[in-house]
Parts: structure tokens; sequence; C-alpha cells
């Protein structure tokens, strides 16, 4: 009981302190509210950038199996050896629908769009009338895909397989492409001119909530023109890349990812002892893949954020080691009626404490408010861990920078201490 009131009278004679003291504890502790808020401010951000990309990604099915010549993901610099691999092919797709037990659908996508090149590559126009689309992304994929549950096409129906096989000129819209060439009427029975050749629109796709992919990338649903997999090979016959997506059967992912492997290493004529040329990624694993790389700039940008609790952490000592100074005779009164040691130092942890984690506490409040205002633009949600972490990291570090001022205060020597002026 004596503990707790003695421990009760340090935090108030700690707080009177700080109260005396307003200005200067304040521009103490503005490291301590800058390095805090921006730690939440980057928890945030990478924890509502994770969360909406794994949504995204999700979006496409956990049981999805993405297969390309080169590692699919986020893969931004592809050796030269992966740009130089022979193609997947559409044939490979069949294959693997007929050789894979655990895989229920299969689809691959073709565009011929050189997507690879870059921002630079000859984009496909498409035009109705006198509007004219530069930027939407023309592919070509199995009927199939459609089964596969990623689309939902919310006016008019997707391609049959006979449409497929008898090379038809028919497509399927995404919402913007819809909204741009035919804003005052139903996009439904128009014919739209893909390069010079006529396509009639028979679906419209459901709007789709996009943030990983931009307005260019050939992954926006939104601006995609789909047409039959077959119809595009016959009309461009010098594209060669494919990209295959597989839907494994419930339960059965990792059975179905072994089994493309084998059926693809076989199908190129990969030796046992090499390793493959070509990538099989899953959902699970373009998730980790990416929350590596946002957790790797989590950690730069908490190490950047370090140096302003550090700036904090020498404010609070420097002025600590002032407030010793100023207050040695006070200490020497104290230590004079029976004031130990123990009971000097937790005194200055105390205040070194409470002013760092009065920071603390700021630097949380208005990182949440920060967070609140780029959740206007961007996805960002503050994770419980942050502010917990926040404020226990704000009040060590007024404990271990208060250490030697509250140590140096109780060796002072009473006598000389009361003598002091």
């Amino acid at each position: 009981m004596r503990n707790y009131q003695d421990l009760l009278e340090n935090v108030w004679i700690a707080f009177d302190t700080l109260m005396q003291n307003k200005l200067r504890s304040f521009l103490t502790i503005l490291g301590v509210v800058v390095g805090t808020m921006t730690v939440i401010v980057i928890a945030a951000f990478v924890s509502g950038i994770d969360a909406s990309v794994a949504k995204e990604i999700e979006s496409f099915g956990t049981n999805s199996i993405y297969i390309f010549k080169f590692d699919p993901g986020f893969n931004f610099n592809p050796s030269a050896e992966e740009r130089m691999r022979k193609p997947i092919s559409g044939e490979d797709a069949l294959a693997i629908e007929q050789e894979c037990p655990s895989v229920q659908n299969v689809a691959a996508v073709m565009s011929p769009v050189d997507f690879l090149a870059g921002p630079m590559a000859e984009r496909v126009k498409i035009r109705y009338r006198d509007t004219e689309m530069v930027n939407a992304t023309v592919q070509g994929l199995f009927p199939q895909y459609f089964r596969m549950g990623f689309t939902d096409v919310t006016e008019g129906r997707s391609f049959t397989e006979g449409e497929n096989s008898t090379r038809a000129d028919v497509c399927v819209i995404g919402r913007d492409v819809a909204n741009t060439l035919f804003p005052n009427i139903n996009a439904l029975e128009q014919t739209i001119t893909i390069n010079g050749r006529n396509y009639r629109v028979i679906g419209v796709l459901k709007k789709r909530d996009s943030f990983i992919q931009p307005a260019d990338d050939p992954g926006n649903e939104n601006r995609a023109v789909y047409i039959p997999y077959d119809t595009i090979r016959k009309v461009y016959p010098n594209v060669k890349e494919n990209f295959v997506i597989a839907q494994a059967v419930p339960g059965k992912l990792d059975a179905a990812v072994d089994e493309v492997r084998q059926v693809l290493r076989k199908r190129r004529k990969v030796p046992y002892d090499k390793p493959d040329n070509f990538g099989v990624q899953t959902s699970t694993g373009i998730i980790e893949q990416f929350q590596s790389i946002t957790g790797g700039i989590f950690l730069l940008m908490i190490a950047i954020s370090s140096v302003g609790l550090l700036i904090g952490g020498i404010g609070v000592m420097n002025i600590m080691l002032v407030s010793v100074t100023e207050r040695t005779k006070e200490i020497g009164v104290r230590k004079a009626i029976g004031a130990k040691k123990r009971d000097i130092i937790l005194q200055f942890l105390i205040e070194a404490a409470t002013l760092t984690g009065l920071g603390g506490l700021i630097g949380i409040l208005l990182g949440w408010l920060a967070a609140e205002i780029v959740k206007l633009f961007m996805p960002t949600f503050v994770p419980l861990w942050a502010p917990v972490a926040g404020f226990v990291v704000s009040v060590a570090l007024g404990v271990g920078f208060g250490l030697w001022p509250a140590w140096k205060a109780a060796r002072l020597d009473p006598i000389v201490a009361l003598r002091y002026e």
C-alpha cells in the first residue's frame, strides 16, 4: 500500500513539474510526437495497401493458379534468360486441362498488345462511330474463363464454346468501355471496330473495384474487351505470348500446382536436374510476395521515423539533466527527510516516461487523424498493434533516456545539494 502511495506521489510530482514548464515540455517531446505520428501513418498506409491488394487478388479465387513464362506477380525486373524463354501456348493450357485431374478449369489469355514492352507499346484502337478509345485492353480468352467466377456479366452474356470454335466476331466489354463508347444507349448488340474489324457486343461486365491495376494495365477489367481466343488467334496470328489461369479443385491446390508443373516440364522438355523455365504462382504466393515488398518498405520507413524518436529521446535526456541541475536543492531536501536513492530514481524516471508517454499519445492522435485524411485518397486503416506499440515505445524511450539523469540525481550528496544555489 505504501509503495502504491509513493508511486502516485511521484506521478503527481512529475505532472506538476511538466505543467509548470508547458512550452519547454512540448518542445522536448516534439521529436517523440513526430516519430510516433510517422509510425502510425506508415502502419496505416502499409496495412491498408496490404488489405486492398489481398482483397483484389483473392477476388480471382483462392484456388487460382497463374502460369506465365516467368514468375507471375510482382516481378518488376525479369532476367534476360526469363525474357528469352519460349512463350506459354494455348496448347499448353489445353494439355493442363486434359492431364491434370486436380484442375477443374483452365483459360489461356492472349493480347495483341505487347505489354512487356512497357508504356510505349502500340495500343489497339477501339471505335464506335466517332468515339475512339486507345487505352482499352483487348484480350482473347477461352470461354472457360467466365466459368471461373472471376467476372460478372451483368448485361447480356459471355461467348460460348461454339462461338470460339467458329471464330465468331463477338465481344464482351468492361463497364468503362461501355460508358465511354455508349454513354447514352445500351451497348448490347452494338457493333464496335477494333483495328478496322467489326465485333458485335454481346455482354457488359460489372464494374470492378481496382487498386493495384492502373487504367492501362492488361488486367484492368473495367477497360477490357474480351474476344473469343480462336478469333484473336485468327486476326493476330503472330502473337505468341499467353498467360494461363488454372482453377484447382477445392482442397487440391497443392496437388494441382504439382500436376501443372509436371505437365509443363514434360511439354517444354525440361531435364529433371534443371529448374523450371516457366513461372507458376498462386494467389497466396502473390499476396505473400507483395507483403514481403511492403514489409521491406515498412522497415525502411520505421528506421527513418526512428530518427525522430531518437532526437526526442536525446531532448528528454537533455531536459532531464537540466531539471536535475535546477532542482538540486529540492533533491537535497527530499533525501534529507528520508527519500532513498530508488525514490529519486523513480521520481525522475516517471517524469521522463510521462513526458514521452504524453508525446506518444499526441503522436498517436495526430497520426490517426492523418490516416483518416489519407483514407480519402488511398486505402488505409490503423491496426490495433500500431497505437499500442507507439505508446509502449514512447514510454520506454523516456525510461531509457531518463535513466542517466535519474541516476545522477540519486547520487547527489544531500549536504552538497542543500548548499546549492
